[in-house]
């Protein structure tokens, strides 16, 4: 394949996003913002800024910072690098999501789109772009009317959250998502579940792929095992990443650990209220280690003799991308997950768990079969999802339509 023949260069793109450019952790969106600005001038508009939001006394320090900008109308537009800006709008727009009544909530989300398309408008003029590509990353209700508001010679949906699957997103997005996705030019998604359901409403709907930053998890780096696992004797069954209750199973996790006492199951991550209160907590061979920074979850999962991603399966979960496997794997770790539609491309990889029961004897499985020849294996696949193989997905669609 000629990569060169797949490349959209010289354009002007515009990218809104329910994240914004400074939120700390990283995104599936500015990454692919990185990538797509290697070729083209890029314009990443932070999500606006809500009247509640601008009032209220205490906030993280980027919304303090973009509240600032509002405040004194100045430097709203920042070069991040070359070929690629964010703008901080400076309209304030109102919070509507409480709203009972879904007829009600378009007509003042117009309203808020009116105000936020104005923003963006004034910094493409300022930009001097033209015939832009509008590249909408999950925002559905900032977003809704932007392709008639803007008039982008292409808009872009991305889906790569199941945001209906939330109680915050749930009644209006349930209405506003499948008319968003049906008048898009095209759809890209990170899975294939959400693809599938997208072509339930556009046959323009692609998979493009994940893309991962596995500079950290390096299997030849030799990290020495951290003080707060000193005591934990082998084998050691590990996870790491948020404790959602949404998104993770407690009964798996209460099954392995019951049916092998000799285990030490080791959780690395942020607790959610009801983690907290589980009564995980009191079997002795769970251990909680807390959050951790990004740099210090290498060495964790070094010291892991398996890996596991014990997911619930529900409607923001089913069709999610596991970041965290792709990291687990780059350190040649067996893995068991639960199985989904996106898990079967792990399949030749990893152990998949249709029931939380199979969990103990996958992870007997995993523990016994620690090869050379599949390790490798394992470390070479992860390092295929790159976000330049994923941005070259999109950038082959997008070619279908020029």
């Amino acid at each position: 394949m000629n990569k060169e023949a797949f490349k959209i260069e010289g354009r002007d793109i515009v990218i809104i996003s329910i994240q914004p450019w400074y939120y700390p952790l990283g995104s599936n969106c500015k990454n692919i913002a990185l990538e797509l600005s290697k070729h083209n001038r890029v314009l990443y508009v932070n999500i606006p800024i809500t009247r509640k939001t601008f009032y209220q006394k205490s906030k993280e320090p980027g919304v303090s910072e973009h509240c600032t900008i509002i405040k004194n109308k100045e430097n709203t537009i920042r070069q991040v690098k070359m070929n690629l800006w964010q703008l901080y709008p400076v309209t304030i727009i109102e919070s509507i999501n409480k709203i009972p009544f879904t007829p009600l909530f378009r007509l003042l989300n117009k309203i808020n789109n009116k105000r936020f398309c104005h923003d963006i408008a004034l910094a493409v003029g300022e930009l001097g772009f033209s015939n832009i590509i509008l590249f909408n990353d999950n925002d559905i209700y900032n977003g809704f009317y932007l392709k008639e508001l803007l008039q982008p010679e292409c808009y872009v949906y991305y889906m790569r959250d199941f945001l209906q699957g939330y109680a915050f997103w749930k009644k209006h997005c349930s209405v506003l998502e499948p008319e968003l996705i049906s008048k898009s030019d095209l759809v890209v998604t990170n899975s294939v579940f959400y693809r599938d359901y997208c072509l339930n409403y556009n046959s323009k709907s692609v998979y493009m792929g994940q893309g991962c930053n596995l500079d950290n998890f390096d299997a030849t780096k030799s990290h020495p095992k951290p003080r707060d696992m000193a005591m934990d004797k082998q084998p050691i069954i590990g996870y790491t990443g948020a404790l959602d209750s949404n998104r993770l199973n407690h009964e798996i996790i209460r099954i392995i650990a019951e049916t092998h006492p000799e285990w030490n199951i080791v959780l690395v991550g942020p607790e959610d209220e009801e983690f907290k209160k589980s009564t995980l907590h009191n079997i002795s061979n769970i251990k909680f280690k807390g959050a951790k920074h990004m740099n210090e979850l290498p060495a964790y999962v070094q010291h892991f003799d398996v890996c596991i991603n014990p997911q619930k399966i529900n409607t923001a979960t089913q069709g999610n991308y596991p970041l965290k496997v792709d990291e687990y794997l780059a350190m040649g770790k067996p893995v068991v997950a639960t199985h989904t539609k996106t898990m079967e491309l792990f399949q030749k990889h990893t152990f998949l768990a249709k029931t939380p029961r199979e969990y103990p004897g996958l992870i007997e499985k995993a523990l016994a079969g620690k090869s050379q020849e599949e390790q490798i294996a394992r470390i070479a696949f992860a390092h295929s999802h790159t976000w330049a193989n994923s941005v070259e997905i999109l950038y082959a669609a997008l070619k279908q339509k020029y």
